[in-house]
């Protein structure tokens, strides 16, 4: 039987409904336990909050001022330490996990499986290639652990309603001196995070300025929701380069995506495949995003998106 290891992805004490998510992953290979991990100066508030997900045995907590901040070479010694009687370690398909999972791979001197979409067997999974327009299976060797990434987008988050125990781990690593931490540098805001926000507004080419942009801001924030841009709005430098969707910025699925002036290039709407109900605004009625869309506006955005908001006041 399988046994399932989880590193718990936090930010300021608060834990990532990525984690979450890869509990539901880890439930499709029907283990016999799934315990996550979560490595903090202090990890008193975080463990409770992942104590609480539904069908995890036990949370360990790693204690060391050195799990401040998330370092990959600091942490990744931690995890491989600890994944011994384990058979699979999975972590997230966002940054974090990106960052994080392929050292631990390395420690372990096995092959990381990136992006599981879809769990076939106890060694057997399914993943997005080129850009998402094909799913290939792949195999991992059934005498190493299977270290692995979840892509998030694939999956939804676990039930809350647990109670797992909680308890103090120290694994035997030596931390590396190598590394250490500068500092972080992120964009501020009140909006909801764009990773795990359940409504999306998302902006493109068609918006035509950085200044123009203030209309998709507008709208989200009568939405509740998350902003977002292409590529192409982003390179053009109307927002900055956090706010991008697609396969070379967020891999997203919100219960509703709102595209305004965005023409539906493949490495866009690999970000939003699994979005619930997409929405597209465009006055190009041959665009390729409505080939994709449930609801498609053609017309001019900046006439639609007053009436559209008018009408979301009434």
């Amino acid at each position: 039987m399988s046994n399932v290891l989880i590193v718990a992805e936090h930010l300021d004490g608060k834990l990532n409904p990525s984690t979450a998510k890869c509990v539901s992953a880890a439930k499709a290979l029907n283990p016999a336990a799934i315990d996550i991990v979560v490595l903090a100066a202090d990890p008193a508030t975080i463990a409770a909050d992942a104590a609480m997900i539904d069908s995890v045995r036990r949370v360990l907590t790693v204690t060391n001022p050195a799990n401040a901040n998330a370092i990959a070479q600091v942490q990744a010694p931690q995890v491989a330490a600890l994944a011994a009687g384990y058979s699979h370690v999975f972590g997230p398909s966002t940054t974090f996990g990106k960052d994080l999972m392929p050292c631990v791979a390395a420690l372990l001197g096995v092959s990381q499986v990136s992006d599981v979409m879809a769990v076939e067997g106890s060694h057997t999974f399914k993943r997005p290639i080129y850009a998402g327009n094909a799913i290939v299976t792949v195999e991992a060797p059934a005498n190493a652990p299977v270290v692995a990434t979840v892509r998030t987008a694939s999956w939804p988050e676990a039930n809350k309603g647990g109670n797992a125990a909680i308890e103090p781990a120290s694994p035997d690593a030596s931390l590396p001196a190598h590394t250490r931490y500068v500092g972080l540098a992120a964009g501020k805001s009140d909006r909801p995070d764009l990773q795990s926000a359940k409504r999306v507004v998302s902006g493109g080419r068609g918006v035509g300025s950085a200044e123009n942009f203030k209309i998709i801001y507008d709208l989200a924030d009568k939405l509740g929701a998350a902003v977002g841009a292409s590529r192409a709005a982003v390179d053009a430098g109307y927002v900055p380069n956090e706010l991008q969707v697609g396969q070379t910025g967020k891999i997203i699925a919100p219960e509703l995506y709102v595209a305004v002036g965005i023409s539906g290039a493949i490495q866009h709407l690999t970000g939003i495949k699994d979005a619930g109900t997409i929405v597209a605004i465009n006055k190009d009625g041959d665009a390729p995003i409505f080939e994709i869309a449930d609801i498609g506006l053609v017309g001019d955005l900046f006439a639609l998106l007053p009436e559209l908001q008018d009408a979301l006041s009434a």
